[in-house]
């Protein structure tokens, strides 16, 4: 399985993925599923992958070798804005299920990839993307300023509580990071290390693009920090008022009278 988050600021992109493949619980490798194309000073294009490792890395070559597109022979290199850029993915899905969606289907395996795309190619702004199996696509927006693919519901309440399209990158990096290690706790599917990149908007080179391992000093500490804070965050929260604890019965009482929520005063208790 899979987990990828995408995030669109005024500042720019954050893009996290997680690095596990596995075809069984016994059968577990570690691949990137980061794929960048980038001409500094003009373009940087980002994909995160999740899906069947075969269909995506054929996507990746068909797109490394360029298509048709409207008539004209486009690579990833040389789309003149990100909405070609996305529909040229969209189109390698299409051409790569062409070839390989029948021989599949009679194999009982599904034709199961999604590609987010994010970046920014000069003349046009930051732009996110994510692309169906179909080839069709959606486009993150100040509303819902951040897109998922794979085992995404782990780390969604995070993002949809404190994530804002004026977020900063340096805030984005943390959420993105916290909602992966929520991830990461809940599903063994999902596996360290994790790919991380950034980008700056205008600067038309990556900022950073470190691979976070389980040793990284900051992610360690990022995750124990989330933990204290949720503990500490659950202790300091009221306690519901409509579960006190039940009022014993007092002697000489009957259990009627305790039931009834009448206030009839006790009720003497005759001996035999």
């Amino acid at each position: 399985m899979t987990y990828c988050v995408g995030l669109w600021l005024e500042q720019g992109l954050v893009m996290l993925a997680d690095t596990r493949t596995n075809a069984g619980v016994d059968n577990i490798s570690t691949f990137s599923k980061v794929y960048t194309a980038t001409v500094p000073g003009e373009r940087v294009l980002c994909l995160l992958s999740a899906g069947n490792l075969a269909i995506t890395q054929a996507v990746w070559n068909r797109l490394g070798e360029g298509l048709t597109l409207e008539g004209e022979h486009h690579t990833l290199l040389t789309v003149p804005s990100m909405f070609r850029a996305a529909q040229l993915v969209g189109a390698a899905i299409r051409q790569v299920y062409q070839i390989d969606g029948p021989t599949l289907k009679d194999q009982g395996v599904g034709f199961d990839v999604s590609i987010m795309l994010g970046g920014q190619i000069a003349g046009g702004p930051v732009r996110l993307y994510l692309v169906y199996a179909a080839g069709n696509f959606i486009e993150a927006t100040p509303d819902t300023p951040f897109l998922q693919i794979g085992e995404h519901k782990y780390g969604k309440p995070i993002l949809d509580r404190a994530l804002t399209h004026q977020t900063s990158l340096e805030g984005g990096v943390k959420l993105t990071l916290v909602s992966m290690d929520s991830t990461l706790r809940s599903n063994l599917t999902v596996g360290l290390p994790l790919d991380l990149v950034v980008y700056d908007t205008d600067s038309f080179q990556i900022r950073l693009q470190p691979r976070i391992t389980e040793e990284d000093p900051y992610f360690r500490s990022l995750r124990e920090a989330w933990s204290v804070a949720l503990r500490d965050a659950y202790r300091q929260m009221p306690e519901p008022a409509w579960l006190q604890p039940a009022i014993p019965p007092v002697q000489g009482t009957s259990t009627a009278e305790l039931g009834s929520g009448l206030n009839l005063g006790p009720i003497d208790i005759l001996p035999d």
